[in-house]
């Protein structure tokens, strides 16, 4: 065989580096780059929270930053917000939104969902509910049972410590006076002066913990927990009744939309409550990923639901069948 000689193998490399140099000299398309960077939704967004207002949906992320539609969720904008991870959000009678943060935050914005501005809170440590009253009072509960509430938009807060290390997952009040707040191991605590006092309820049944809590009156509430566990409650609290829940999937988010439960939970699941069970509504192209957060749209007319991959979805209420105007933001282009 001829080898090559010396001249000609260094020929054959200045080739090569002529064709490596004109190669890396020449531009990149980063089209898709720009494209995917001027997306109001990223691909790595998770939506843990949602609410809404007579204005806006507001979806809060894990990674500093809310989204916020002003068009039932056909479009949205990005909002910065720090370093927050907005792990629940809330509106008031006024529109104001509300937000809580891992962080020992709690944010507040406009009813347009802009000027979001932080409050630091002292405890509980670890917010975890949230809830604005029919008297615009801001109540935040969280880790080792403590609850606080202040009446002047954040600038002061009362603590109340219940005593007991649990987490309070859930707090809502039904008038100004009356309130309940549910927590691990299947606490259930009760005002009846506005949240100057509370006292023990009695327990649901078997340590059960309550992923969220929704009461429609004084006396009937519903709980969500484990496994797709559904707890019905008549006579506020004293007494708890299990609901079939034959979705099977766990509901982290429980609302009312056209004064119906509603819920949304694991493998994209969207339910309402029929009678006493709860049933899985249909809705197109589901995903097998879960809803972390779901909400009335901004007119009250449909769900909002999200979860992990920029996935938000709008989906219009029918009688018992729900038609689905989807949004898959991100994920799906």
């Amino acid at each position: 065989m001829r080898h090559p000689s010396n001249k000609t193998w260094r020929a054959a490399l200045g080739a090569l580096c002529l064709t490596g140099l004109a190669a890396c000299s020449g531009q990149a398309d980063l089209s898709a780059v720009r494209s995917e960077e001027q997306k109001a939704v990223k691909r790595y967004d998770v939506v843990q929270s949602l609410a809404s207002n007579d204005k806006v949906i507001v979806a809060g992320l894990q990674n500093g930053a809310v989204l916020v539609s002003s068009d039932g969720g056909q479009h949205w904008r990005r909002e910065a917000v720090a370093n927050a991870a907005m792990v629940g959000l809330t509106s008031c009678s006024d529109g104001t939104v509300l937000g809580i943060d891992f962080y020992s935050r709690v944010w507040h914005a406009d009813r347009e969902g802009r000027q979001w501005t932080p409050v630091a809170i002292d405890k509980p440590k670890t917010p975890l509910a949230l809830h604005c009253d029919v008297a615009g009072r801001w109540w935040v509960a969280g880790t080792r049972a403590r609850i606080a509430v202040s009446d002047d938009q954040g600038a002061t807060w009362q603590l109340t410590d219940l005593g007991e290390d649990a987490q309070i997952t859930a707090i809502q009040f039904l008038d100004r006076d009356f309130g309940i707040a549910t927590a691990e191991f299947g606490m259930v605590f009760v005002t009846e002066d506005g949240g100057q006092n509370w006292r023990r309820g009695n327990d649901m049944p078997d340590e059960f913990y309550p992923y969220d809590a929704l009461y429609v009156s004084r006396d009937e509430g519903y709980v969500s927990g484990l496994a797709g566990q559904m707890l019905h409650t008549t006579d506020g609290g004293q007494s708890w009744t299990p609901q079939t829940n034959a979705t099977g999937a766990p509901l982290y988010r429980l609302f009312l939309l056209g004064g119906v439960p509603h819920g949304v939970g694991a493998k994209g699941i969207v339910a309402r409550l029929e009678g006493e069970n709860w049933r899985a509504v249909p809705y197109p192209d589901p995903l097998p990923v879960f809803f972390a957060a779901g909400a009335p749209a901004a007119d009250r007319s449909a769900v909002v639901a999200g979860g992990p991959g920029g996935l938000i979805r709008v989906i219009t209420s029918a009688d018992r069948a729900v038609a689905a105007a989807e949004r898959v933001l991100a994920s799906a282009e």
